[in-house]
């Protein structure tokens, strides 16, 4: 992918983003959720990644304005955080509802500048606007190499999934092949790859742990 493409990606993504928090606040529907039931669902899948030690460092890759770490805290854990957005606006919302502070901090960007032992990305592969698809999976896949580097003992991520109704669909938003990502997934990342399609959303959860970590 060029770089004026990405450009143009971030940018697009940045203000359809910034436009839902302005419309709806610190809400589910304010990061583009359907409700706040659905949102803790999606929080839920990556415990299966995280849960092994309540001390672990997060890296929350289009972190919003921080309602992982919300769920993260009433579920135990106690590791460091650090949440990336690309939308100015909703860093911001995130250090007014959550404060910083040594176990916890917000940046503007798209890339993180650090490393830590778990990278989570929610909702950010979602919304495609009118890129085509082959510049989106372009995309998404430059994205997983970022979290890839960034969580040191693996990371997850969801996507929308081409196993939702046909009639459900809508064509802004991106839909991948579960098959498709595990498989990639594996020849990219190794075989410590999980695909989670059991939750009753119209979507699909991957977990990835780096190959030399075991837990």
């Amino acid at each position: 992918m060029t770089d004026p493409q990405q450009e143009r990606i971030l940018s697009d993504v940045a203000a359809y983003y910034a436009a839902k928090l302005d419309a709806h606040g610190t809400t589910s529907q304010g990061v583009d959720w359907n409700g706040a039931e659905s949102h803790q669902l999606r929080h839920r899948q990556f415990l299966r990644l995280v849960d092994h030690s309540q001390s672990e460092s997060i890296i929350d890759l289009g972190c919003g304005f921080g309602d992982f770490l919300g769920f993260l805290r009433s579920a135990g854990h106690r590791g460091h955080f650090r949440g990336y957005d690309i939308a100015p606006s909703m860093v911001e919302a995130a250090r007014k509802l959550h404060g910083e502070g040594d176990d916890r901090c917000w940046h503007v960007g798209a890339s993180p500048d650090t490393t830590a032992d778990f990278a989570i990305a929610s909702g950010i592969f979602n919304v495609k606007g009118d890129v085509e698809d082959e510049i989106w999976l372009s995309y998404i896949r430059e994205t997983l190499d970022v979290l890839a580097r960034a969580g040191r003992k693996g990371f997850g991520f969801n996507v929308l999934s081409l196993s939702s109704d046909p009639d459900r669909r809508r064509p802004n938003l991106y839909y991948a092949d579960p098959p498709e990502m595990l498989g990639y997934c594996l020849s990219r990342y190794g075989r410590s790859v999980a695909l989670l399609q059991d939750y009753g959303l119209y979507e699909f959860t991957v977990l990835v742990r780096h190959p030399e970590v075991k837990v």
